[in-house]
């Protein structure tokens, strides 16, 4: 690599954390974030373009004839067009491994605050109810045990693996929901029809494609028990939102605890905002967000740029 070498950072303020200097001489640029209109632009000349969330579509990378790599500061890389870069030559890095930790609690955090109804209890202290109770706790929404539940996982990767670790350390039993095609090793999978009917917590971790693309709809929560919470702390797209909202308005599901939206950041009007409700959880896609996790992406981000640059590429998908 030389001088000429540009390397551009498309939305540097998604990520906290120190990005140590590249280990070859290169122009490097930084842009806090970076809308649609500007992508051709901001990569004019570039040899290698950092995103984590702003797409990288077809029609703006066949103006960039000099872009040779696309380092995605993130695991899901739904935001690139894997197949023009595949046709032409582009590699694409992802991060791996890097929200073991993170999003696995996260996900506890959701599951445990909705099993044990604590944001509905919180708000009948604000309220004055316990002020008002003529013993010292009261009974005012149903609390369940996790120990003996059965948690239904969508995806056994590294973070649904982990998820399935901390479950069983709870005492629950553990479903990994069948798919097509790569598996993970020694896995045991179930039907997904099977695990949508038996499991009292699903939970999703996989990535989002178009075979994905609203897997829990309409007619999967019909097949959910009408106890079942639905966590999602992958992507807002894996579950139809229009859905998810009829489900809770009809009761057909207990909660659900979401960390991701299909349009984000979410504007004024997006339904799921407007859902003020104790048995449902938004946070702003924070689950990966731990300022461990987010050291270790930039410095993996960071590890493969260099090591392509060196011929030695790793956590290539193209």
């Amino acid at each position: 690599m030389s001088l000429k070498t540009r390397v551009v950072f498309l939305d540097r303020a998604s990520l906290k954390a120190r990005v140590r200097p590249l280990n070859f001489a290169a122009n490097y640029v930084e842009h806090a974030k970076t809308d649609a209109g500007e992508v051709v632009d901001r990569l004019a000349g570039a040899t290698i373009a950092i995103t984590n969330k702003v797409p990288l579509r077809a029609e703006a990378l066949r103006r960039l004839p000099q872009l040779k790599m696309i380092a995605v500061a993130a695991t899901g890389y739904d935001v690139v067009d894997i197949a023009h870069c595949k046709e032409h030559g582009i590699a694409v890095a992802n991060i791996r491994n890097y929200a073991v930790h993170t999003v696995p609690e996260h996900t506890f955090a959701l599951i445990l605050a909705l099993k044990r109804n604590l944001p509905a209890y919180r708000a009948d202290v604000e309220a004055g109810v316990w002020n008002r109770s003529d013993q010292f706790c009261f009974f005012t929404h149903p609390i369940g045990d996790l120990h003996g539940a059965t948690l239904g996982i969508v995806g056994e990767g590294a973070i649904g693996q982990s998820v399935a670790g901390i479950g069983r350390a709870f005492g629950m039993s553990v479903l990994f929901a069948d798919h097509e095609p790569p598996k993970a090793a020694g896995v045991e999978f179930t039907p997904m029809d099977e695990v949508l009917a038996r499991s009292d917590i699903l939970t999703l971790h996989c990535p989002l494609t178009p075979a994905t693309r609203h897997l829990v709809d309409a007619a999967a929560f019909r097949k959910l028990k009408r106890t079942a919470l639905l966590i999602n702390t992958a992507r807002g797209g894996l579950v139809d939102e229009a859905a998810l909202i009829e489900a809770l308005d009809g009761e057909l599901i207990a909660g659900a605890g979401f960390d991701v939206l299909t349009v984000e950041p979410p504007r004024d009007g997006h339904p799921l905002l407007d859902l003020r409700r104790p048995n449902f959880i938004l946070t702003p896609h924070i689950a990966w967000a731990s300022d461990g996790a987010m050291q270790f992406l930039a410095d993996q981000l960071i590890d493969n740029i260099e090591l392509w640059a060196a011929g030695k590429p790793q956590h290539l998908v193209t």
